[in-house]
């Protein structure tokens, strides 16, 4: 894959985490939720891992030293915007880019490829990893059009009781063309409760400018956990435990 870069978020402090620590610095079984992700990533064998620090980025950069390349989200106002960091480093990149969130250690390498393959294979400008569950009702909702082509993705929190009743979910994995996802994060407004630049609205802005945009749909529930209290946490140790058993 060495047309392929990714991109890790790691820039939020995790309130609801209770702790002085970065959220991604939290431990399962010995080892830090960044390091699953980069780990899992580099069994990928991506061109380059970039990192996107923000809150406490030392305490980040002291883990994972020299594995990846870091910029810096001074001003934590989304994942939009978050992912706009990295364009000062890949500007003038033309290959694929993944972006995925340091606080989901489990995803796996299987999720990457077919995500990455689905783009490439269907000549996609992007592709998104989602789920179907009645659960999960703080997750952003994916819209569709009457012939299935994929419209956008609405935050819960934005979402009306129509679009909050969708079973398929977004899991927060996607995969871009580079310059089709730079072209496209200009356009995002910060219009919505938290006044933030959501990297989902590119979805939306893809798909009414006609771009092709695909999904890969997991069952894989385990491997999606997203870790953002402590009770997560236990949850995470305890997928660890079955896993080994």
């Amino acid at each position: 894959m060495n047309n392929l870069i990714s991109i890790i978020l790691a820039a939020g402090q995790g309130a609801r985490m209770k702790s002085e620590l970065p959220k991604v610095l939290h431990e399962i079984n010995g080892k830090t939720l960044i390091e699953y992700s980069v780990e899992t990533i580099e069994r990928l064998v991506a061109k380059r891992i970039i990192v996107v620090v923000g809150h406490k980025e030392e305490m980040v950069r002291e883990v994972l030293m020299d594995r990846v390349e870091y910029v810096t989200q001074a001003e934590q106002l989304g994942t939009g915007h978050a992912v706009q960091q990295a364009k000062k480093l890949l500007a003038d990149y033309d290959g694929y880019i993944m972006v995925s969130n340091g606080d989901m250690p489990f995803l796996t390498q299987k999720m990457f490829t077919e995500l990455y393959q689905a783009c490439q294979e269907q000549e996609a400008d992007a592709a998104l990893l989602t789920v179907k569950s009645d659960d999960l009702a703080d997750w952003g909702r994916v819209v569709r059009a009457d012939d299935g082509d994929i419209k956008g993705i609405v935050e819960a929190k934005d979402a009306s009781p129509e679009i909050a009743a969708s079973q398929e979910k977004n899991v927060g994995l996607y995969c871009f063309k580079a310059q089709p996802l730079w072209a496209a994060l200009q356009k995002v407004k910060a219009e919505n409760k938290q006044s933030e630049y959501y990297l989902t609205d590119v979805i939306g802005i893809m798909g009414e400018q006609g771009q092709k945009v695909v999904s890969v749909t997991t069952d894989d529930y385990d491997s999606i956990v997203g870790i953002n209290s402590q009770k997560d946490l236990v949850r995470a140790q305890e997928i660890i435990k079955g896993r080994r058993a």
